[in-house]
């Protein structure tokens, strides 16, 4: 059986978000994970916020996090700070 993901990338900036370089390397990198794991990709969330905000002040998090209970699918970030800057928040 397959594994279901839900992608979540992010930039801290509107600058970073329009360069796309910072996004295109964590496609890159979710994109690799799923050729490697044979996953299916269910959907992806992409973010302009910075990574101090909590989960309710970042609305595609929340998107993405509902879409993995939703599916039963597995949350997967390019690197863990993209999910946040704070231990206690992961």
């Amino acid at each position: 059986m397959q594994k279901k993901i839900v992608s979540y990338v992010r930039v801290s900036t509107q600058k970073q978000g329009a360069s796309g370089l910072v996004l295109d390397a964590q496609h890159q990198a979710v994109s690799s994970y799923i050729i490697q794991t044979d996953a299916e990709l269910l959907a992806e969330f992409v973010e302009i916020e910075s990574g101090k905000k909590t989960d309710s002040e970042r609305p595609q998090l929340a998107q993405a996090l509902q879409a993995c209970k939703k599916h039963n699918a597995v949350l997967v970030v390019a690197k863990l700070d993209r999910l946040a800057r704070n231990v206690h928040f992961i």
